[in-house]
């Protein structure tokens, strides 16, 4: 596994596009939110300004660079290769995801700790932890998921744009308007609990186990996300 995962990092820096799209582009988006933190909090507050950053990194960093490198890797036949190897496929998945894995949970801790020295610190730092490991595992899921419909890096470009603008759209739905109304619609949507959790977590309010309980909706697109890739993931290229 760690063999691959060298490897693929030294991919992901070599190449320009998903240097910019992986590491830059949410960088800089999540700059620009902590800069105007003011104005973006007047919508909603410190804790909606958490969660954009948390899933600009999560769509457009992590869920949308998964599914590049598995379609590329996928069209250059690169998985077909690591198949006849002594790898399972587990640690081939693992290894090929790793890097962006570790690169996004390191980008978010780090535009964290910035967004907490400018503004203050969270209510529930461990709260908020469980709310970007539970969100990092269901983009992975769905990035699984997504490359089994994706047949190139540049198919890629499309096939993860309605779960990208979507996980945003839903993030600043529940973050500026509350889940006092639909709620039930509003935590089951992808990204809609763990953007109630941040909440929670950074602004406080909710107890412990309310919270906790917000985790398992996110979960569960996380299970269905994998079933869905058992199906449809596919290792080599469409004849």
């Amino acid at each position: 596994m760690f063999p691959i995962a060298l490897s693929e990092l030294v991919q992901i820096f070599r190449n320009r596009l998903v240097l910019v799209t992986s590491l830059v582009m949410p960088a800089a988006v999540s700059a620009v939110f902590i800069y105007q933190h003011e104005g973006f909090a007047a919508l909603g507050s410190l804790g909606y300004i958490a969660a954009v950053v948390m899933f600009t990194i999560g769509a457009f960093g992590l869920y949308a660079t998964t599914v590049t490198t598995l379609a590329s890797r996928r069209q250059n036949l690169f998985l077909k290769r690591l198949r006849s190897t002594a790898a399972g496929d587990a640690a081939i998945l693992a290894g090929l995801l790793l890097p962006i894995t570790v690169i996004s949970l390191v980008q978010v801790a780090v535009i964290m700790t910035v967004l907490a020295v400018v503004t203050g610190e969270p209510d529930n730092v461990l709260l908020l932890a469980a709310a970007v490991l539970s969100m990092v595992i269901m983009m992975l899921g769905l990035g699984l998921a997504t490359a089994g419909v994706t047949n190139s890096p540049e198919h890629a470009q499309v096939t993860t744009l309605p779960i990208s603008l979507g996980a945003v759209a839903v993030v600043s739905w529940v973050g500026i308007s509350g889940t006092e109304e639909l709620t039930l619609l509003k935590r089951l949507l992808p990204g809609g609990s763990a953007t109630e959790l941040v909440l929670n977590a950074w602004n406080g309010g909710a107890s412990l186990a309310d919270s906790l309980i917000l985790l398992a909706p996110t979960l569960s697109w996380v299970i269905v996300a994998v079933a869905l890739a058992s199906r449809i993931f596919r290792w080599e290229p469409r004849r």
